[in-house]
């Protein structure tokens, strides 16, 4: 059941539920030490995630895009609340049982907890990394195991999962033959690096959804990973939020997946000859007719647009 935006304020609502939800992950991560009872707090988040999700999936994943690609303020927890969204994705396109997904969702909420304040620096720097900061990188996975430990943290799955999610040699067998903290640490890094594609920092922009799915298709062939492909089943080739040049130079944003991940749903909101749209109108590339030339970055939409319509208008499909 598609849930509706009549008005703007509806939107504005729904924006400001996922907006405290990252700000309050970033409470917990940017001082955690502070935080009493840290493993409920992160199973409150978790619940929180997943009714925004249940909610409305396309809508929660195209207001979490509009929040994750357009600024570089909270990077830290803005990613981490991205790569959790898309581990919950994931774990439910690949079946996991409920204590693998809850591993692995709380796993990417707290990956980088000994490191919040770091990626937000690193995320509004222009130069490289520093020697030192290149050493606290190296040192986060096990720091961070030894910080949840020390939090509070006792189930060892998610511990795992934290400590082997930048493991590299666990990538070529098949999910099912693995053991657990290995297969989940195989989700967390994928999700990891989608997410980080896609999210801008002052260094450079976020890549487009397209170049991150050509990537992820790149390294699933090579690798013949199921990982790969799940998460752009999960989310398409164009997640929701996300913006597009269609065939006949006409821009749009992506409002729903369909079946069919390079074909979704769209709503137009610049005519070929550059004029404004409005309202938008809704085109189901599923139907035919123009095509998605080429994703854009979220720089490159230089206008304000009217996005509880262009919800309101999506709810019908």
């Amino acid at each position: 059941m598609s849930a509706i935006v009549q008005t703007e304020d509806e939107y504005e609502d729904l924006l400001g539920l996922w907006s405290d939800l990252e700000a309050g992950l970033g409470i917990i991560l940017g001082s955690p030490t502070s935080v009493q009872e840290f493993e409920q707090r992160v199973w409150q988040y978790d619940r929180w995630l997943q009714a925004l999700l249940e909610r409305d999936t396309d809508l929660g994943l195209y207001l979490l895009f509009q929040l994750a690609t357009n600024s570089v303020v909270g990077y830290s927890a803005s990613h981490a609340l991205v790569t959790a969204v898309l581990c919950n994705l994931v774990a439910a396109g690949l079946n996991l049982p409920k204590n693998e997904r809850d591993c692995l969702v709380h796993a990417a909420m707290t990956m980088n907890i000994t490191m919040t304040t770091l990626q937000d620096q690193l995320a509004g720097q222009s130069e490289r990394p520093s020697a030192e900061q290149q050493s606290t990188i190296q040192a986060h996975t096990a720091q961070g195991v030894l910080l949840l430990n020390n939090l509070g943290i006792m189930d060892e799955l998610w511990l795992d999962t934290v400590a082997l999610h930048h493991n590299e040699n666990n990538g070529k067998d098949a999910l099912t033959s693995m053991p657990q903290a290995h297969r989940l640490a195989r989700i967390l890094r994928w999700a990891d690096r989608y997410a980080a594609m896609i999210s801008p920092r002052k260094s450079r922009e976020g890549r487009t959804t397209t170049d991150s799915a050509n990537l992820i298709i790149a390294n699933s062939k090579t690798q013949q990973d199921e990982v790969g492909q799940a998460l752009l089943a999960a989310v398409g080739w164009y997640p929701p939020g996300t913006y597009v040049r269609l065939d006949n130079q006409e821009l749009a944003v992506v409002t729903r997946r369909t079946a069919i991940p390079n074909q979704p749903v769209v709503a137009i909101v610049i005519d070929g000859a550059g004029t404004l749209l409005s309202p938008p109108r809704l085109h189901q590339l599923t139907d035919g007719g123009p095509g998605i030339k080429i994703a854009l970055t979220t720089s490159a939409m230089h206008i304000h647009l009217n996005h509880h319509l262009i919800l309101r208008l999506s709810a019908a499909c």
